[in-house]
């Protein structure tokens, strides 16, 4: 009697498995899973070629159920049956795929890519958690933007190549959270920090015509920000201090994008100075408290110049802009600190009466 060869009775077990109701071939595909899952090293490496055709004509015989039991089991596996966990991993119902994806490490960056290209939101997002992410995958993920930038970003697994930081950087300009999100992540190039912060708030308009000029508006003045604004822009400005970014350029940003909690925030961390200074000084017709508290914060002039431009509604005359630059270059840096956090400012600021003011603050310079 002539004994079949393997690839015959492989090809005969599929034949049979074809014709077995769904309820066996539950049971089949649950001992084929057993025995991969029980099998190690060189073993298991033969057995997943061996089994790959066979469960894969099972999974076209089982509900929806055993396929995630199959997607769960497979994806812890380092090894495993390559057609197979390419049909979970690209099969229509997330709830299937999503565990090979979001685990499984058989699954080559090429398969991944297609996937990202062929099916929904909840696949990518899936991808988008893994624990490493080469940097096309990411490449490939970051091309359908949406939620999906901010993921990658928050996970540390994620690999970041250079054109994918071109296209964070490119999608930063309509989005302000990619952009705190890129300055606040670890890792994150110098030259990445630089371009964010000093990207501008938007794009310029469309030169007016030249038969028609347009006045120049004034600046809007900027709304006073409420006690749940400061909460949620404190850990983001003290994270930025804590890894020596809170610096001029952040501060210039703040300030032209009318981001008033992180501008006001970032002061007070700066200086030392209580909120409530900062928010009185900033709304002070008089100048010389918020130039103060720049000067405390170490900032430099142009920068103080561009919060001084934009904390009201009405523009800088040349003689308060002469005279602010007079008082920031005149102040010395530990006056002012002192100053800000102890001195008369703060008697100042108690009162709301601009009469009860002194002069000069009661500032030695």
């Amino acid at each position: 009697m002539m004994a079949n060869s393997p690839a015959d009775i492989l090809a005969e077990l599929e034949e049979v498995v074809a014709t077995y109701p769904p309820h066996r071939c539950a049971r089949i595909l649950a001992g084929m899973v057993q025995l991969l899952t029980g099998s190690r090293g060189q073993c298991r490496e033969l057995l997943v070629n061996v089994v790959d055709g066979v469960l894969l004509r099972l999974t076209e015989r089982v509900e929806a159920s055993a396929l995630v039991q199959l997607s769960t089991a497979l994806a812890e596996l380092d090894i495993a049956p390559p057609a197979t966990l390419w049909r979970l991993a690209s099969h229509d119902s997330p709830d299937v795929a999503c565990p090979v994806l979001l685990k499984s490490r058989a699954l080559s960056a090429a398969d991944l890519e297609a996937v990202i290209d062929s099916r929904g939101e909840w696949h990518r997002r899936a991808i988008a958690a893994r624990s490493d992410i080469a940097p096309t995958v990411t490449e490939a993920l970051i091309k359908h933007g949406g939620p999906i930038c901010l993921d990658l970003i928050k996970n540390q697994g994620t690999k970041f190549s250079d054109a994918a930081y071109a296209a964070l950087i490119a999608k930063a300009d309509q989005d302000g959270e990619i952009a705190k999100a890129l300055v606040l992540r670890p890792g994150t190039p110098d030259l990445v920090v630089r371009k964010l912060l000093s990207a501008p708030p938007a794009r310029k308009a469309p030169a007016p015509s030249a038969a028609a000029p347009v006045p120049e508006a004034e600046p809007a003045p900027p709304k006073r920000p409420c006690r749940a604004d400061y909460a949620g822009a404190r850990p983001e400005i003290v994270a930025l201090n804590r890894i020596g970014k809170l610096n001029d350029s952040t501060v210039n940003r703040f300030a032209i994008r009318g981001e008033t909690a992180n501008l006001f925030t970032a002061l007070s961390v700066l200086s030392g100075a209580p909120l409530e200074i900062i928010e009185h000084v900033a709304s002070d017709d008089d100048c010389e408290g918020l130039v103060m508290a720049c000067r405390a914060s170490r900032l430099n002039w142009q920068t103080t110049l561009t919060i001084l431009s934009n904390r009201s509604g009405k523009r800088l005359s040349y003689s308060e802009r002469e005279r602010a630059q007079r008082i920031f270059e005149t102040l010395l840096l530990s006056t002012s600190q002192w100053t800000v956090r102890w001195g008369q400012i703060v008697a100042n600021a108690s009162t709301g009466d601009p009469g009860n003011r002194s002069p000069k603050m009661g500032v030695s310079r």
